[in-house]
């Protein structure tokens, strides 16, 4: 049943968590763009940008960002370094009511970011974006990682019988109470990507697909690796499994 906006759920602060490692040239330009983006279509909002450990100017160039951008929070991990570390150091001080995750290299595109703000406040719990389904896209995808993404997508709907037909991009949105509903989080790497929408899921609380594009880095090099689509993410997958079939609803959503 589609979730019924009211007063009550709408919300009033969207904080978009941004993870970064040596993004020197493209994360001025990803902040930038958002900001200008959501300001332009009155999305309160803050940008919390995490530097992971940066050995090149990034924390410079942020530095330099935040005496302009007033909505600009950033922060440097100081603790165990990883994509999920970092994301899980931003979700930890983002301030909003709604978040949503996203790359530091722009290969997200920012006008969903507003796409997903609209469609959480008509009541939705998640929002999950699909590159693979009727008005989404990719753009210059390696055909080796695509092929390997195709797989593993396959795969987790089967295990889960779910429709969600894109769980291992990063890029989606939640209410904070679905954050703070799937913890604890304890994937340090891009496994995040996964444990957040199958917890989710598996918890109870409410989601919808909406189509979104991605277009490939321009600049700077990927840090998700081949061999990170194997072990981890499999781990994680028989981890939510176990709790959706054993944990007799422990966890579910109240």
């Amino acid at each position: 049943m589609q979730p019924i906006a009211s007063t009550e759920n709408k919300l009033r602060l969207l904080s978009v968590v941004i993870p970064t490692r040596d993004e020197e040239d493209c994360i001025a330009a990803t902040v930038e763009h958002l900001h200008v983006e959501l300001s332009l279509r009155q999305v309160p909002h803050e940008i919390v940008v995490v530097d992971d450990g940066s050995h090149d100017k990034t924390w410079e160039v942020l530095t330099g960002l935040k005496s302009r951008i007033a909505e600009l929070s950033a922060y440097q991990n100081t603790g165990s370094h990883g994509f999920g570390c970092a994301i899980i150091w931003g979700l930890d001080r983002a301030k909003g009511d709604a978040v949503v995750i996203m790359m530091a290299d722009e290969s997200d595109d920012c006008r969903d970011v507003v796409l997903y703000w609209n469609k959480l406040n008509e009541g939705y719990d998640c929002v999950f974006g699909s590159r693979f389904m009727p008005g989404g896209g990719v753009i210059d995808y390696p055909p080796l990682k695509l092929f390997l993404n195709r797989l593993a997508n396959y795969f987790i709907r089967q295990l889960f019988r779910i429709k969600l037909n894109d769980t291992t991009n990063a890029f989606k949105a939640y209410r904070k109470v679905v954050i703070d509903g799937c913890r604890p989080l304890i994937s340090p790497h891009f496994n995040l990507t996964v444990e957040l929408p199958l917890k989710a899921i598996v918890r109870g609380f409410s989601w919808t697909t909406i189509p979104i594009t991605w277009r490939n880095r321009r600049t700077g090099v990927a840090k998700l690796k081949i061999k990170e689509m194997g072990s981890r993410y499999l781990f994680i997958c028989l981890y939510v499994w176990l709790e959706k079939y054993f944990s007799r609803g422990d966890y579910k959503k109240r």
